[in-house]
């Protein structure tokens, strides 16, 4: 359809009611004749109005609109599944993002070749690789598939030929930001192009019916690279998260039009690829016969999934004047909350004078308010030298006065710790309905929490402490 180009006559412009002297934009004083305040618009532009067109349905009533074909398709990933809300719906849009190196190719890649089957054939495009790189990888992971077509292209007219030519039922596209179409100007990953690139595909998964999965790159703040229009455009925003050094890897929706946000994947990378951890809560936990001071388990919540994870502490003779404050998978704020907490509301004495170390295990990161009691308990273990009762688990917020405050879905804490045989829980007041057999002891301030410490060594200084003294 031909588009009106804009004429001189559909342009404003001004002139000068002195002299006569005319300019495309308004000026106070007319350079001309020095005049002030004689420049006035003389040519508005033309209204444009646009007429009615053709329908490409008739509207009906919402309860006769057919939604069989919005059913969702399994991708035979179970915990991505549970992310999408089912599955992938024919002619939705996904980006997945994450940091390099965080498994990104490989989840998809094992993805594409499980989805595939002789009626709904499944074409791979890569932008990044060569077609033989990505053969090495799904030779060992093992995502050979005869339904499974792969391309290694960065044009966009290629890619939506390879389209005609395979007719796919799931594209995988990897990534976004390495294909450009010739018809705009600009490199590869510049807006332009990633806008132009995505909202061709997005116009030929709706027309086929074609489910798309995009992956997109990040910035070093961990924000998905390119437009923010890119993320309004697709319909499921994933963000693929991880620690490089750790076997852990959390696919969580950040956006979901078939389904709810506040759902987790957990993956484990290993040498022969990915797979889904249905019971994670074995990664972060350490088993042993005897409990060991400065340990403590909490149960965190990830979307909707609780997950059992262990907080450990360590307190030792500072060398230096300013004492070290080491974290590792916790927010260091709230542990410097937590040790304040201590010394002025729990009358632990000697914290600010030693080397503080905390950590979590497996590579787990607890943000939330409600690990800040297994936090204050670890620390106050570790500096009496003194273990923590066996099969305890600690859940609440502490606050800056010592009080313990509720969190949210604490029956669901207490059902998961009760599952993996944790027989004792420190909570807030009010729990619920407990798991039966479970002992669940309510606490209102750290003075409660700290009793389940031994009488005699709960404010006893650290060992070294008397030494000096």
């Amino acid at each position: 359809m031909a588009t009106r180009t804009k004429s001189a006559k559909d342009r404003p412009s001004y002139r000068c009611t002195e002299c006569g002297w005319t300019t495309a934009k308004w000026l106070g004083r007319c350079p001309e004749c020095q005049a002030w305040g004689t420049v006035e618009e003389y040519g508005a532009p033309a209204v444009r109005t646009t007429s009615a067109g053709r329908v490409s349905a008739a509207a009906l009533p919402i309860g006769q609109v057919d939604a069989r074909q919005a059913t969702a398709r399994s991708t035979g990933v179970d915990e991505l599944d549970r992310v999408l809300g089912g599955g992938l719906v024919p002619g939705a849009v996904v980006l997945l993002a994450g940091e390099p190196g965080v498994g990104k190719s490989t989840l998809l890649l094992d993805v594409a070749a499980k989805a595939a089957h002789e009626a709904h054939p499944t074409l791979y495009v890569t932008g990044e690789e060569s077609a033989s790189q990505v053969r090495l990888r799904a030779d060992r992971i093992n995502a050979l598939n005869d339904h499974l077509y792969l391309a290694a292209e960065t044009d966009l007219s290629a890619v939506l030929g390879h389209l005609d030519a395979v007719k796919p039922s799931l594209l995988v596209l990897d990534s976004v930001q390495t294909v450009a179409s010739p018809e705009i100007d600009g490199a590869p990953g510049g807006m332009a192009q990633v806008r132009e690139v995505a909202g061709a595909l997005i116009r030929a998964s709706k027309e086929r019916g074609m489910a798309t999965l995009l992956v997109g790159h990040v910035t070093k703040d961990g924000a998905i690279a390119g437009p923010r229009l890119l993320e309004h455009l697709v319909d499921v925003v994933l963000s693929f998260e991880g620690d490089r050094h750790a076997r852990l890897r959390l696919v969580r929706g950040v956006k979901n039009r078939y389904g709810a946000t506040d759902e987790v994947g957990c993956f484990e990378l290993h040498d022969e690829g990915i797979t889904g951890l249905a019971d994670p809560s074995g990664l972060f936990l350490t088993r042993r016969d005897e409990p060991v001071p400065g340990t403590c388990l909490t149960v965190t919540l990830e979307g909707r999934r609780p997950l059992v994870a262990e907080v450990q502490a360590l307190t030792v003779d500072s060398q230096i004047p300013s004492p070290r404050r080491t974290t590792s998978g916790l927010e260091t704020s709230r542990v410097s909350m937590m040790l304040a907490v201590l010394e002025q509301r729990g009358r632990i004495s000697a914290l600010g004078k030693r080397d503080i170390y905390s950590a979590t295990v497996g590579g787990v990161k607890l943000s939330e308010p409600a690990a800040d009691l297994a936090i204050a308990l670890a620390l106050a273990s570790a500096a009496s030298d003194t273990p923590l009762p066996k099969n305890l688990v600690a859940i609440g917020e502490v606050g800056l006065a010592g009080e313990v405050r509720r969190v949210t879905g604490v029956q669901r804490r207490l059902a998961e710790a009760h599952r993996l045989g944790f027989t004792h829980a420190l909570v807030p007041s009010d729990p619920g309905k407990v798991p039966a057999g479970m002992k669940v002891t309510e606490v209102a301030d750290m003075g409660d929490a700290l009793r389940v410490l031994p009488r005699g060594r709960r404010t006893e200084a650290p060992r070294g402490e008397e030494e000096r003294r």
